[in-house]
């Protein structure tokens, strides 16, 4: 009899433990469909209909797909300009932040000012930033061109022309690279010395220690910065944006319709193109879908870049 009265009591408290842990999880599971679930399936809703933010969507089927993935004209630069910045951007972060932080943490003496200096510009906002340096390369009046010329180099027109427009905002990226200088001199300083003294007592010289003792290391931080770096390039907007508009020496203010890429749509990305869609043009259903293509893009890379041959992570990782 004892024992039948006793029965439930482990359900009871398995019930408690699962109440417990969706008590703890809550504001996770709160957070995630309120910021990611629903805007996910209401931009496919919305994908699928005609929709201007005024009067009701009505369903149009997969027209909205058909228009951007075949009649849309300005889809395939700002795909094109997207994934450029993914590739060289990305990369060019990663090599140039590692070997600063490289350099740093060789430095004997002033490492404090040195990692001041070189952490201090990614503090800056990025209009703020954008516009000083559209203003330094401004091939007019930019002091960079003035020097340029000074020492006999022919400067090119930086922003202003279709062929160096990526490059310079590259250029702008690199120039706030603290962040990711940060987070690689945290990753060198913790490989432990012992290997770096194993090796050098083997006769290993500067190029075998970095690749059999520091960068088995640190790869895991290497992946790291690689798949945020290609996430939030894949946002790429304000930059681009703010580059454009200043480089075209179009004034703008309240009521002010200029469209994004100048110059000759080389600096037009997807979120811009996105953005100029849904709250220029009003047309909500050929936004959504390149969000979500944006989206699939993105997932994909990612997904591309966790495998593990992939060659950034060793099994034991």
């Amino acid at each position: 009899m004892a024992t039948t009265t006793n029965a439930p009591a482990p359900r009871r408290k398995a019930a408690r433990e699962r109440l417990r842990t969706l008590g703890f999880l809550s504001p996770w599971l709160i957070g995630f469909t309120v910021f990611f679930g629903y805007p996910l399936i209401a931009t496919v809703y919305f994908s699928f209909m005609h929709y201007n933010q005024i009067q009701a969507p009505t369903f149009v089927g997969l027209r909205n797909w058909h228009y951007v993935l075949q009649q849309m004209p300005l889809f395939g630069p700002a795909l094109w300009n997207t994934l450029w910045l993914v590739v060289v951007m990305v990369a060019l972060r990663v090599v140039f932040g590692l070997g600063v932080g490289l350099l740093v943490t060789k430095i004997k003496s002033g490492v404090g000012f040195f990692r001041t200096a070189f952490y201090l510009p990614c503090l800056a906002p990025p209009v703020a930033a954008t516009v000083a340096f559209v203003f330094l390369l401004n091939p007019g009046t930019g002091p960079v061109n003035a020097i340029l010329s000074d020492i006999g180099i022919h400067a090119p027109n930086w922003f202003n022309d279709p062929a160096w427009a990526k490059p310079s905002l590259v250029m702008l990226s690199l120039w706030g690279i603290g962040d990711l200088m940060v987070i690689f001199m945290a990753a060198l300083l913790d490989v432990p010395k012992e290997q770096y003294e194993a090796a050098e007592l083997d006769g290993a010289g500067a190029l075998s220690r970095f690749r059999y003792v520091t960068w088995p290391s640190i790869t895991p931080i290497v992946m790291f910065a690689v798949v945020t770096g290609v996430v939030q390039t894949m946002q790429y907007y304000t930059q681009a944006l703010v580059a454009g508009k200043l480089a075209s020496g179009v004034s703008f203010g309240p009521g002010t319709v200029i469209q994004p890429g100048y110059p000759d749509h080389s600096t037009l990305t997807v979120p811009q193109l996105v953005y100029s869609l849904g709250f220029q043009n009003f047309n909500t259903g050929a936004a959504c879908v390149l969000s979500l293509v944006l989206f699939a893009i993105a997932m994909a890379v990612t997904t591309l870049l966790m495998r593990r041959r992939a060659g950034l992570l060793s099994a034991e990782d």
